[in-house]
């Protein structure tokens, strides 16, 4: 059996008056009387195919969705109908022949438009054939370039990137918004956090960093939560307060801003504006938030032990407005709200050494300085009610010698849905958890 070279639809911008050989699915299908049209999809993007004559009728059979191989010549597309928003809009290839490799059923609904306007539910429940939509799949190449960035930045940082167990014998920060897990008889849990494994490594490395699934069993149902999300952490060694201020600050704005220079067309094309990053990301206190939200808004939360989703959003309006930042740091949280593993304020124990990243009106980042004294972290642990033997593998790390140390942890679903302005971070998930559904909602598959 002869090989023949098979070309990507990207290719053909190089290749004008030469003959191709494409494979992919049918987005969409025209026809004009004796000239019909469809858009071919592959790895690389779309492109146009044209075909005239007899060949015509064929491209009318076709379906959106329908697994194609064509072959034709490379042409460029006449000025007036070069299409701006392709990258291949200058070039079209016109058709010799057709083959159907795989033909598609006929589509629950109309997948061959711009926009997939669909309800969320409905988006979800045929994921396997929405996230094929030249509108939805793109949300995942800036989901990739996230990660490409963070792993960029912590790297700047000296960090060992480590993959840790999302299977934990103790629950991460106590309390019952955990999954319990039957191991072989035994009581296991998955973790809320890779936070106990993160600091267990750090004095193997000195400064780590990761990317881990957490599960959180909380009984919520909101835009902004998950029960399963991918977490990037990182955590680092001989570290003080103000210098994980800098690091946090650092790779937030590295990781976001590398996403964005990587695909400025998938920005476009979703009408969302670059992130606004100046040289010095603002710094408040919980307590001074809290204040400025009193003044611009006469809301009094000044009382309230965090901030709430409507006093991001604010303070996140203001740092805009007044700093020309999409970012704003928060920092000096109640100890009482935050992880047992929290160092208390050396100048007011009531408040913690804790901070929060907020990007576009949400919380995207969450960590803190550590406390790391072997002493007083077993007894913290006893304070919250929990046991110490739950901890044994954890607290041997800060029995035989830890540095100061802390660190942080990035949603990357958040980063990906505020990057892209989603209404709901469901649309950030490739499959995502929640109360209502795994890959299908209980509602349904109860029926």
């Amino acid at each position: 059996m002869v090989h023949v070279a098979r070309n990507l639809a990207k290719d053909c911008n190089d290749l004008i008056g030469k003959e191709v050989l494409l494979r992919g699915w049918v987005e969409r299908t025209r026809t004009h009387g004796k000239v019909a049209f469809f858009d071919l999809r592959d790895r690389s993007g779309i492109i146009q195919i044209t075909a005239h004559g007899e060949l015509a009728p064929k491209v009318a059979e076709l379906s959106s969705q329908d697994v194609v191989e064509v072959k034709g010549v490379a042409r460029a597309r006449d000025e007036k109908y070069i299409n701006p928003e392709l990258e291949t809009g200058k070039v079209e290839v016109h058709l010799e022949r057709q083959n159907v490799i795989s033909k598609a059923a006929e589509m629950p609904f109309d997948m061959g438009g711009k926009e997939l306007n669909l309800e969320l539910p409905t988006l979800l429940d045929f994921r396997s054939l929405t996230l094929r939509h030249s509108k939805i799949a793109p949300i995942f190449k800036i989901q990739e370039a996230i990660v490409e960035g963070f792993r960029k930045a912590s790297k700047e940082l000296g960090c060992t990137e480590v993959f840790t167990p999302t299977i934990s014998y103790s629950s991460t920060e106590g309390g019952a918004d955990v999954f319990r897990v039957d191991y072989y008889g035994h009581k296991a849990f998955l973790i809320q956090s890779p936070q106990l494994y993160k600091q267990i490594l750090m004095p193997v490395f000195e400064r780590v960093s990761l990317i881990s699934h957490a599960y959180r069993a909380e009984p919520s149902v909101t835009t902004r939560h998950l029960s399963e999300s991918i977490q990037l952490d990182c955590e680092l060694g001989f570290m003080e307060f103000e210098e994980l201020l800098d690091s946090l600050e650092f790779v937030g704005t590295e990781t976001i801003n590398h996403a964005a220079k990587a695909h400025p067309d998938i920005l476009k094309n979703y009408g969302v504006e670059k992130p606004a990053i100046p040289k010095k990301i603002p710094r408040l206190k919980m307590r001074e938030a809290q204040e400025i939200i009193f003044e611009i808004t006469n809301r009094d939360v000044r009382n309230e032990l965090d901030l709430g989703p409507e006093d991001e959003k604010d303070i996140c309006k203001w740092a805009l407005k007044e700093h020309n930042s999409d970012f704003v740091t928060i920092t000096h949280f109640p100890l009482a709200k935050r992880a047992f593993y929290t160092h208390p304020d050396p100048d007011n124990p009531e408040f913690s050494l804790s901070y929060d990243l907020l990007f576009r009106g949400v919380e995207i980042l969450s960590g803190s300085k550590r406390v790391d004294n072997y002493e007083k972290l077993s007894e913290i642990i006893k304070e919250r009610g929990m046991n110490p033997a739950d901890f044994e593998m954890y607290l041997q790390a800060f029995k035989y010698g830890i540095p100061p140390h802390g660190g942080f942890s990035f949603g990357l679903e958040r980063m990906t849905m505020k990057l892209l302005n989603l209404s709901n971070i469901r649309e950030a998930s490739l499959f995502p958890r929640d109360m209502e559904r795994i890959d299908q909602r209980f509602s349904v598959k109860e029926k």
